[in-house]
Parts: structure tokens; C-alpha cells; sequence
């Protein structure tokens, strides 16, 4: 779906891309980092919106320094900032966008009508978009995203401003393109917990160079310990102390204890339960412990520099 060669964005004072190669298939694909971390300029010049300083980019096989508006016909952008006409209705936005995608007038008004009953505007796509709220606004820019049935959609932050009921509604509909669709989506977020919920793939930048890309099940897979939540007197500790008298690693982690795993001698969950019943404890929780996201950042190269070689974002 996208492929970056040697890819560089030099704002002088700022390198938002710093020979950045990468290729991503279809699916959905989570592009996380920090603020400034290149997300918003890679997608601007993935459409031919921004051109690179160096390196090339494809899009659907498309060069987007020499093909951006076939690029544009073929493929959604949410932009991340408001850019919607206060005095406009979503209706009027949504036609005259399809339009401008090649769609004719009736199958733009059909389109937009479609696109907007998707993404929970209904009742309210006659509204002038003045009055509407962030996440009405959001879906807004979705819905347009949508109008001319892309292969590949680009969505820069697309909760961003979200309250947590509106963000959990955004990211069911970035699933349901992705997913019951079948549109290829790329979503940029720097909420890493977000992507691991949509994505099947992530790749992390970090300063405009990669860190990494893989699947997000291979970015998650059990690290070795066992969270254990237990309730009662001073539960913690005494069950820290019985489990170390076994022989078994432990420390605090919040509210529960992270046991390892990887010693040798009784399955460690056994020990656990009889800890738990011998001192009169409320075992809580007992479950494998998970990578997340944000381990990703900690894991730097020995010379503290992040991976700069090709990865490929592996295809489903």
C-alpha cells in the first residue's frame, strides 16, 4: 500500500524525517509517536501535499512527487487540525468533497448520505458544522474521508480533543473500516494505548526515524511475569515474602505484584494460590503479564540511537 525510501524532511531548524524507509501493507496500521515525531508530516507527503526533501514515496504504486492527484482520487485524509466551513452543512461538505473526487452529483449525494448514517451524523448532517461539537466535527471529517469509497484512508489524530466516550466511539469506527470494510487505514496517535486496540500493525517513530514495525501482536507478547492482586491485611508484602521464601522473583507494581515466571521447580500460579490461601488472602487477580506500547521506547539500540534499516510492516 505505501512504500518510503530513504525518505527526508528538512525544515532547517527542524528534521521531521530523517531517511526514514519503510513499507506498509494493508490492514490497519497504528503510526504512534511523541508530538513532533514526523506522523502528520509523513502523511502530508504521502499525499503530495508537502514534498520531501530527499528519498521517494509510493502510495498504491503511485510516486507522490509525480502522481499526487491520482494519489488524492484513491485515497481518504482526516487532517488532524479544524479545517471545516463554519456556515456549512456536513451534507453540503461531504457532495461537494465526493465531487471533487470524481464522483457524479447524485452518486456524491448518495455517498455522503451513506457515509454520514455510518459515522453517527444522520440527524445532524443538514446542521451548519459551526455547531457542532469536536467529536461531531471528527466524524465530520471522517465521513469525507469516506465519500468516494478510497482504498487507503490516512487518519492523523483522529481522537484527538475526544472526551472518553467519544474516543471509544472514534476508535469502534476506525476498527469497522479496517475490519468490516476491508479499507486500509494508517491512523496516527501519540495515545499508544489507542493503537493497540485498532491497530494489527504498528510502527513507532521517534524524532522522524524508525524504531520499529511489526505486528501489534508481536509488540504485546507476554514479557515472563504473572500480575497477582491480593487483598487483605498488608497483602502485598506478606505475599511478596512468601513467594521470595519459595524461591520465586517478585516486586510491587502498583496495586499488584509481578511474579517471574521463568525459574524452574512447581508451576509458579500453584504457589501463588497456596500463598494466598495459606495466609488468609483475597487472590484478586492472577494473569499474564503484557508488553505494552510504551515499552517499545525503552528498548533502544546499545548505542542509543533508534533502528534506522528497512522494516516491512508484515501483510496479513
Amino acid at each position: 500500500m505505501v512504500r518510503v525510501e530513504g525518505l527526508t524532511k528538512d525544515y532547517g531548524p527542524v528534521l521531521a524525517l530523517d531517511s526514514l524507509t519503510l513499507d506498509i501493507g494493508e490492514g490497519t496500521t497504528g503510526l504512534v509517536g511523541a508530538n513532533g515525531a514526523g506522523k502528520s508530516t509523513l502523511l502530508k507527503i504521502l499525499l503530495g501535499l508537502v514534498p520531501a526533501t530527499s528519498g521517494r514515496a509510493e502510495v498504491l504504486g503511485h510516486d507522490v512527487e509525480e502522481e499526487g492527484p491520482q494519489v488524492r482520487a484513491t485515497v481518504g485524509y482526516l487532517p488532524e487540525h479544524d479545517c471545516l466551513p463554519p456556515d456549512v452543512s456536513a451534507s453540503d461538505f461531504v457532495v461537494h468533497l465526493a465531487m471533487m473526487s470524481g464522483l457524479p452529483r447524485l452518486a456524491a449525494r448518495e455517498r455522503a448520505a451513506e457515509v454520514l448514517r455510518h459515522v453517527g451524523l444522520a440527524e445532524e448532517r443538514y446542521r451548519p458544522m459551526g455547531g457542532y461539537s469536536t467529536g461531531m466535527k471528527q466524524k465530520a471529517k471522517l465521513a469525507q474521508a469516506l465519500a468516494h469509497d478510497p482504498r487507503l484512508v490516512l487518519l492523523d489524530e483522529p481522537t484527538n480533543g475526544l472526551d472518553p466516550a467519544a474516543r471509544d466511539e472514534m476508535l469502534g469506527l476506525v476498527r469497522r473500516i479496517g475490519h468490516d470494510f476491508g479499507i486500509a487505514v494508517i491512523v496516527t496517535s501519540h495515545l499508544l494505548g489507542e493503537l493497540e486496540r485498532v491497530s494489527d500493525h504498528v510502527v513507532v517513530l521517534d524524532a522522524g526515524r524508525l524504531l520499529r514495525a511489526s505486528r501489534t501482536d508481536e509488540f504485546l507478547d507476554a514479557t515472563g511475569t504473572l500480575l497477582v492482586e491480593v487483598l487483605g491485611e498488608d497483602a502485598q508484602g506478606r505475599m511478596a515474602t512468601a513467594l521470595a521464601t519459595a524461591g520465586i522473583g517478585v516486586r510491587e507494581r502498583g496495586s499488584a505484584l509481578s511474579v517471574d515466571l521463568t525459574g524452574s521447580g512447581p508451576d509458579v500460579r500453584d504457589v501463588v494460590r497456596d500463598a494466598a490461601s495459606d495466609l488468609g488472602l483475597g487472590l484478586v487477580r492472577m494473569q499474564a503479564d503484557h508488553r505494552h506500547l510504551e515499552d517499545v521506547f525503552a528498548e533502544q539500540p546499545s548505542d542509543g540511537r533508534p533502528a534506522d534499516h528497512a522494516e516491512e510492516v508484515p501483510r496479513d
